[in-house]
């Protein structure tokens, strides 16, 4: 017998007939492929995928090539049910509404068989006033969901023209185009194909009377240095006229910073009404100060007390995106309580191809490693999704700036005045959502349109389309998107906000996009796609270098999570299947040929890999923070995955860091001291992202990887604040010979107040042609969670690992010579039991 949401599950604000009531409809769901008679158990938020999968219908799919046989979900339509008790209490209210905050994506929504919702975007939230299909007592929603694919095909099929996308859509007739649904759900070149469809988000019934506060947005009208003076945007809806009481608390204090009297109107409402905050805090980006919320109260109330109320946290700050003509081009800098910031970051994608699956640990993890990693801004990337609202909420408490696309890439979109409606709907419900999160930074029109329109559309020839009038009308949907839709939505919903209108752009609302290093932000790929080698990185440097990257696979612990030993031939089947670039294999095994000794071993294969990955992006980010003030901003490509996979990712899909998350934690350290080679010099500079003039010791030592001491220089340096200073430059052949080049590092170090802020390393040989001796290194516990290591050799790359505990050290992937001690801190409750199990692999053990 089937069980009935009741009365128990619902969330009140009193006890007395008709006041408001919340039902969590996140329970006692069941879903059938149509047609079928057997109904099975749903979960909610969910997708089809995932039910299937917890009713062993099928495998895991993202276990070895599990993917390729379970396309058949994507050409299916699907039902959702779930049935629910009604009392006279919910029904005494005046207004009973159903609430999707997610339908993924083509679905009729019905309540006791009356139709009630049609819903066509998954990034809108969906409601309908129920009050009339409900009764006292049993009540059923049932939900039919669409194939994303059957459901557009006749569309497809009926165009003379085919809409140009690029082929990250896998599929002979690609589609995405015609849905609003997550791009990377049709596959990408680091992603899977799985088109699911579900309940994505949460879903309730909201029962109320009198009046609602629908939304609470704070606008900043002006900061000073103790005084914000704001204004409180109170959306309200009501079932009746009358004059109310609006108040405005701050920080749970009990006396109102504001009470004005309002009149409301039956329906929807507008109510405006500023205030001020003295001794104000500040909220300031990671590694600036601190991130102050101030959480604010907006009440309604009548005669006889509080009708409505809704909370929202805010965190005061100013954000400038300038973009001002220089001697050079044009700036590209963001600028926040008037400070120039230099960004520090990556591009971040979902976290899964089955959203409801990624947990508050999951997201904090993201967050927590980029404040720990001294990172400052996410770009989130416009092939994905709005992210949930948590994510912004952690990227407010930790200091992270949001680089919010929207969600358009890498292809252009039919002309119907039916998707116009749907993006202008869809751009309004979602910028306000986001919009009082201090964290948000940039609105981001689309990734790679604007540049790959004036490419050919990635190959597509002119010939599909059978008129000049075809293609205006495409070019002309792209103007209508990106340069109206998008940025009036900003303009009327978050104005404090710059908005950009594609990603790179050389200059905003252009139609014509020249690869220019002068102006705008950038995507480099020549490194990668165009195979050209990591030096090439100190050439290429933007105002504001926003995608860049190298892929390389994760560790070993995670390819044996969805492989079997036979699959591990990194050429093979499975091995194949989880990489989906399709220069994937080919391009990271040409680069290692290049700087490493190519291993025989699977194993050392995925970790030279790392290295690798980890020492080309390592040349960009300094090359980047070395361009102060020209550049100011490196974001790589990518920070995490949506399923286990060769990719471009710093962590992989289960959290587990790589070389790259390593090396950008030193990287992106406050302080940095960079050498690159200039002709026969190696200039050394000094970098510092703090707002203060300082005073530094720069050391720069020649040593053998015997651990001699060969040569030795010490300076006095002035760092000017917010800067990248030469401080030093060598000539090489005064420092090396033919004879040493092979065995002897070059060792940088910035001191200020006697102690060590940064040090760094330069190498005279690739990694494969330097004679790294064998290596003995000592562990010793100096601390209830802390290790020392000691080597007796020069030691590259060396490499911790400790089984059954991810990230489980403090740092990692990193160069140990001979004599220094290097301090880690160990997440272990008994250290002590573990010492023995602690693994170490350097270079030479991987045969370089």
């Amino acid at each position: 017998m089937k069980k009935l949401l009741t009365i128990a599950g619902m969330f009140c604000m009193g006890l007395l007939t008709g006041q408001s009531i919340k039902l969590d409809l996140n329970r006692n769901w069941e879903f059938r492929k149509k047609g079928d008679t057997e109904w099975m158990k749903a979960s909610v938020p969910g997708t089809v995928h995932t039910d299937l999968l917890a009713g062993n219908k099928i495998k895991d799919p993202f276990y070895r090539t599990n993917e390729k046989d379970q396309q058949w979900i994507e050409t299916t339509d699907w039902e959702y049910r779930s049935d629910f008790t009604v009392n006279d209490n919910m029904l005494a209210n005046e207004k009973i509404e159903v609430i999707f905050e997610g339908l993924d994506t083509y679905a009729d929504v019905f309540m006791n068989g009356t139709k009630i919702i049609a819903a066509d975007n998954m990034f809108l939230l969906w409601k309908a006033d129920i009050k009339k299909h409900l009764k006292k007592g049993a009540n059923q929603l049932l939900i039919i969901f669409y194939s994303p694919i059957t459901r557009v095909l006749p569309v497809y099929d009926s165009l003379r023209y085919k809409v140009p996308v690029s082929n990250n859509d896998q599929a002979e007739k690609r589609v995405s185009v015609f849905t609003r649904k997550a791009g990377y759900h049709y596959g990408w070149d680091w992603g899977p194909r799985f088109v699911t469809s579900g309940i994505w988000r949460p879903a309730y019934i909201h029962a109320w009377s009198n009046t609602r506060i629908e939304d609470l947005f704070i606008k900043q009208l002006q900061l000073t240095e103790n005084t914000a003076s704001l204004e409180a945007q109170v959306t309200a809806t009501s079932t009746g006229q009358g004059i109310k009481t609006l108040q405005i608390f701050v920080n749970n204090n009990s006396k109102p910073v504001l009470t004005k009297e309002v009149m409301v109107l039956t329906g929807d409402n507008q109510l405006n009404a500023r205030f001020t905050i003295n001794n104000i805090k500040l909220w300031w980006p990671n590694g600036m100060g601190a991130q102050y919320m101030y959480q604010l109260k907006a009440v309604l109330s009548d005669k006889n007390g509080a009708v409505a109320s809704r909370e929202v946290k805010q965190g005061l700050r100013t954000i400038e995106l300038v973009n001002e003509t220089n001697a050079k081009g044009k700036s590209f800098y963001f600028k926040v309580n008037g400070k120039a910031v230099f960004i520090k970051g990556a591009n971040y994608i979902p976290q899964d191809n089955f959203l409801p699956r990624v947990s508050r640990e999951r997201y904090e993890h993201v967050i927590n490693t980029a404040a720990s990693s001294h990172m400052n801004m996410l770009r989130v990337w416009g092939g994905g999704i709005y992210e949930n609202d948590l994510f912004y909420q952690l990227c407010d408490e930790k200091g992270i700036l949001v680089w919010q696309d929207f969600m358009f890439a890498c292809a252009m979109f039919p002309p119907f005045e039916s998707l116009r409606k749907n993006i202008q709907a869809e751009a309004a419900y979602n910028v306000k959502r986001l919009r009082n999160h201090p964290s948000i930074a940039l609105w981001c029109g689309n990734n790679e349109i604007g540049q790959f329109m004036n490419e050919k559309f990635w190959g597509h020839s002119t010939d599909n389309f059978k008129t000049p009038a075809d293609s205006a009308s495409i070019y002309n949907m792209y103007a209508d998107i990106f340069h109206n839709i998008l940025p009036a939505a900003v303009k009327a919903y978050d104005d404090e906000k710059y908005y950009w209108s594609s990603s790179p752009s050389n200059e905003n609302f252009s139609m014509n996009f020249n690869f220019t290093l002068l102006t705008g932000d950038v995507h480099y790929w020549g490194v990668w796609w165009g195979k050209q080698p990591f030096e090439k990185y100190n050439e290429v440097v933007g105002p504001f270098m926003s995608e860049y990257g190298f892929q390389s696979f994760p560790e070993f612990e995670t390819v044996k999570q969805y492989t079997i030993p036979a699959d591990h031939d990194i050429n093979g089947e499975v091995m194949n299947a989880h990489q989906r670039s399709t220069i994937g294999n080919g391009t990271i095994t040409h680069y290692m040929k290049d700087m490493f000794n190519v291993p025989a071993s699977f194993e050392n294969f995925l970790y030279v890999g790392q290295v690798l990955q980890a020492e080309g992006i390592k040349i960009a980010i300094e090359a980047h923070r070395r361009a102060k003030p020209f550049c100011m901003g490196t974001l790589f490509w990518q920070m995490d995955d949506c399923w286990p996979v060769a990719s471009w990712s710093s962590m992989d899909y289960y959290g587990r860091w790589k070389a790259q998350q390593y090396m950008a934690k030193r990287a992106y350290a406050d302080f940095c001291i960079s050498p690159v080679k200039e002709n026969d010099s190696i200039k050394i500079f000094a970098v510092s992202d703090l707002y203060k003039k300082l005073k530094a010791i720069v050391q720069v030592s020649l040593v053998g990887f015997d651990g001699r001491v060969l040569k030795k220089i010490s300076k006095e340096v002035a760092i000017p604040e917010n800067s990248s200073t030469m401080v030093y430059a060598l000539k090489e052949e005064q420092w090396v010979s033919a004879t040493n080049r092979k065995n002897v590092v070059l060792k940088m170090k910035l001191i200020i107040d006697n102690v060590e802020v940064a040090e760094n390393k330069y190498y005279f040989e690739k990694p494969k042609d330097l004679e790294l001796p064998a290596v003995k290194i000592s562990i010793k516990q100096t601390g209830a969670n802390t290790i020392e290591l000691l080597s007796d050799k020069m030691a590259r790359s060396v490499w911790l690992f400790l089984p059954g505990t991810d990230n489980a050290f403090s740092d990692n992937y990193f160069d140990l010579l001979p004599g220094e001690k290097k301090q880690l801190q160990v997440k272990s409750n008994n250290l002590k039991k573990i010492m023995g199990n602690i693994r170490i692999k350097t270079l030479v053990d991987a045969g370089k």
